[in-house]
Parts: C-alpha cells; sequence; structure tokens
C-alpha cells in the first residue's frame, strides 16, 4: 500500500513524504484563489480488520477482497470488506486526482497500523504535518460529524496450565458457538450484541458444577477491537454423563434464545462428539479460566452525563486462545471518554485475571480526543451541510478509537473533524457500506473543501 501511495503522488506529480513508521503525506498545492486559505489535511488509515467466517477460506494477505453489490450496499462474500477505511483513502486520492474540486492547500495524511493499536499516529514524524485544520475520514454515520472520540488500552493475560492425559472412560464432544454479529468493539459495544467467548464459557462453567467438566480445548474471538463472533471448546466429562450434556445444551440454548434471540437471530450453538484428545487441560487451572472467564466485565460500564446517548467506558473480553507453550492468552480491550476511567476498567480486568493465576500486561493505549464546540471546521461543517441537504447535521463524539486524539498530542493547534459515509458491520464479515451515503459525503466532502 505505501508503493501504491508513493507510485501515485509520483504520477500525479505530486509532492510525497514518507517517515520512518511508513505513513505517507501527499501535499497539492490549493486551487486559484484558495492560495491564502488554511491549510487543510485530509486524514484515513491504509490498514483494515481482516475477519472472516470459520468456513470461509481466504488468504488476506494474497487474494484480493471479493465484494459485491447488493442495492445500495457493497458487501464482501464471507470476509470484512475494508471500508474503513478504505473509503476514507479513496477520497482523498480522488481529490487528489480531481481537477475539478476547489481546494486551499491540502496535506493528505495516510497512516499505517491503525487498527493494531494507532501504530502509526503514534510515531507520526513531528516534521510531516503543516496544516492548521484536520478533516478525518475515519467515521461510518452519515450526516453525523465527530468532534470527539474515546481512549482506549488493551489489557493481555496468560495463563499457564499443565497439559495432562485424559482419564479413561469419558465422553469427548466440541461445542461450537457461531453465526453471532460481532461488531466494532467501541461504535456497537452498546448494541446488546452477543460475545461466544461468554455464551460459550457460562455453558461450560455451569455443566462443571454437576459434572467433573475437563477442558482440551477453547479458542474464540481473534481481535482486539472485534466483538467476537465465534467460540468453540473441546470438553470431556464421564461417560455416564453423555446424555446429561445434550439435555443441558438444549436448555441452554432456550435461555440464550429467549435473552439474546431479537438481536442474535442467526445464532448457533452446536454439539459434536470426539474421539478422546490425547491431553486435558489441569483441573485446577481449568476450573480458574472458567472463573476468571465468567466474572471478567465485557460491555458497556458507564454512559456519559455529558452527552447523552454516549458510552463513555467500556471493555470487550475479545479472545481466548489456546498456546502451543500450554498457556492461554486472553485478550481485552478497554475504552473510555474518562482517562482515569479507561485505568480503572483495564484495572478490574486485570484483578480478575491475576486471581485466576494469569500474568496480566497493559499495553501503551492512547488518548481521547476532547470535544471543541467552537470549532471552525465543525463551523464551516455544519453550514456546508445545511446548504447541501437542507437539514441540520448530527455532532457527537464516538466511543471508538480515532487517531485524532494522538494528532492533537502532536499539534496541540489542530482544529479536528471526523466524517465519513453510512458503515455497519465494521469489523465483521458483515461489513457493509451504503453507495448513496458514499455520494453524499463525498458532495459534503467537496463543499467544506470550497467553502
Amino acid at each position: 500500500m505505501i508503493t501504491y501511495l508513493q507510485a501515485f503522488a509520483q504520477s500525479h506529480q505530486l509532492a510525497c513524504k514518507t517517515d520512518a513508521a511508513g505513513n505517507i503525506v501527499i501535499s497539492k498545492p490549493a486551487s486559484p484563489g484558495y492560495e491564502k486559505r488554511k491549510t487543510t489535511i485530509l486524514q484515513a488509515h491504509m490498514d483494515m480488520v481482516c475477519e472472516k467466517n470459520s468456513d470461509v477460506k481466504f488468504d488476506f494477505d494474497n487474494e484480493a477482497i471479493q465484494y459485491y453489490i447488493d442495492g445500495d450496499w457493497i458487501k464482501a462474500k464471507g470476509t470484512t470488506l475494508g471500508g474503513d477505511n478504505g473509503i476514507g483513502m479513496a477520497m482523498m486520492l480522488a481529490v487528489l486526482a480531481s481537477e475539478d474540486v476547489k481546494h486551499p492547500q491540502l496535506e493528505c495524511l495516510f497512516t499505517v497500523d491503525e487498527e493494531t493499536g494507532l501504530t502509526g499516529a503514534f510515531a507520526l514524524g513531528n516534521d510531516m504535518l503543516t496544516g492548521q485544520t484536520l478533516i478525518n475520514l475515519d467515521s461510518e454515520d452519515d450526516g453525523v460529524i465527530f468532534i470527539g472520540c474515546a481512549g482506549g488500552i488493551d489489557t493481555t493475560a496468560s495463563l499457564p496450565y499443565k497439559a495432562e492425559k485424559p482419564t479413561e472412560g469419558y465422553f469427548a464432544f466440541t461445542v461450537q458457538v457461531k453465526g453471532l454479529k460481532g461488531g466494532h468493539s467501541g461504535d456497537d459495544i452498546n448494541k446488546g450484541l452477543g460475545n461466544a467467548n461468554k455464551i460459550l464459557n457460562r455453558y461450560i462453567w455451569n455443566l462443571n458444577r454437576k459434572m467433573d467438566v475437563r477442558i482440551h480445548a477453547f479458542n474464540g474471538g481473534n481481535l482486539r477491537n472485534a466483538i467476537p463472533r465465534e467460540a468453540a471448546a473441546t470438553l470431556s466429562v464421564p461417560y455416564s454423563e453423555k446424555e446429561t450434556v445434550r439435555v443441558e445444551l438444549n436448555h441452554y440454548i432456550a435461555v440464550i434464545e429467549a435473552e439474546l434471540g431479537d438481536v442474535e437471530n442467526m445464532m448457533q450453538i452446536s454439539l459434536e462428539s470426539e474421539t478422546l484428545p490425547e491431553t486435558v487441560m489441569d483441573k485446577a487451572t481449568s476450573d480458574k479460566l472458567l472463573n476468571a472467564l465468567y466474572a471478567c466485565p465485557h460491555g458497556v460500564k458507564a454512559m456519559s452525563r455529558d452527552m447523552l446517548g454516549l458510552v463513555e467506558t467500556s471493555t470487550n473480553l475479545a479472545s481466548v486462545k489456546m498456546q502451543a507453550d500450554n498457556s492461554l492468552l486472553i485478550t481485552t480491550s478497554q475504552r473510555s471518554s474518562v482517562e482515569s476511567a479507561k485505568y480503572d476498567i483495564a484495572h478490574q480486568v486485570e484483578s480478575v485475571l491475576s486471581l485466576a493465576g494469569a500474568r496480566v500486561t497493559h499495553g501503551d493505549g492512547y488518548p481521547g480526543w476532547k470535544p471543541n464546540l467552537n470549532s471552525e471546521i465543525l463551523g464551516i461543517a455544519q453550514r456546508k451541510y445545511k446548504m447541501l441537504f437542507g437539514d441540520e447535521a448530527q455532532v457527537r463524539a464516538i466511543h471508538a478509537g480515532l487517531e485524532c486524539g494522538l494528532f492533537l498530542e502532536k499539534f496541540p493547534h489542530l482544529d479536528m473533524i471526523s466524517i465519513g459515509p453510512q458503515m455497519y458491520g465494521v469489523h465483521s464479515p458483515d461489513e457493509r457500506l451504503s453507495i448513496s451515503s458514499t455520494q453524499k459525503c463525498w458532495e459534503w466532502l467537496v463543499g467544506i473543501l470550497g467553502a
């Protein structure tokens, strides 16, 4: 992607610079008559979340996304689409290539590795930007201007276990949860969606109260910033409990469908018999794991008192993975628009996992972006939206991580907003991008630049 952008700049005879992290800035001179306007920065990130359904074979490193059009929507076949943030990049490239769009001096910033922890924004060179106004194109709601975002931090835990020989005369089986919607761990965390890790663990925990359950494998979820859609565990119980296991699962399915059926109408929970595996997790660690996952918080923890409807603080139990070194890696992420609350929820997660004997570490985290209702670019965007579409744009903060908070730390003078077309299911294979909303957002962006 870096090579592509550098070649694009060269083919259009535009100045281009790249910092040590791989971030790129392509500059374009102001249109005639716009030379005295403030230099404007457009910004999007190069990377995407690579999620797919478990029954889909796809190599994200070497295969092109198989997209298709369904009415007003662009979708992908069984994988994430990459509209986050490919559509933001596309708009920037369209502005750079256009001979008709009127604009001030432009600096188009393409950052790397946003989805894996805002690495590019953290490492952005101090000499990369000179502009005073920044328009981030990494939002996903039609007609909304975002002027603030949550900060975030990752909390991971490594839980070692002893691999033992399984007990003879035990019945082995795999329980799988799939068909959940998943989604963005920030933007979708308040929608009451199911967490595959929590759903699977709850069944095993309850089963473990009634019989001797041994865990051979537990794997669920993938990425720290995606609500887990799928999880599976291979277990064994005394053979005399074989029928009880199935009866308990049927009861449990009815309970979960009653709780989540209105939002997770494609959920599937299945059980299949297995050959008894060669090893099993030691019982003490198994019990600690089940208790830790049951107690580990997930979802919305607090709503904002300053902005109605905005999630203030949340946490996502993202993934549980068996490792080759006989340990389990538990990955979680926390978000909050209040810095102290961000660390508080991260420490709550740490304390729960520490009680299970896990080694817990935290990532560096990233700051939030405090709203500025007196922003000049906000006023321009509001007036242009009203002029173009005859309606008022909504002004909101978002409970997701945007790179804006880090930009503001490096360049405190920046005046920023974030906009984008309508997308749903971001960070999941259900990701879809509205064509009509994209056209509308493009007209809006062009209008803002030419104001």
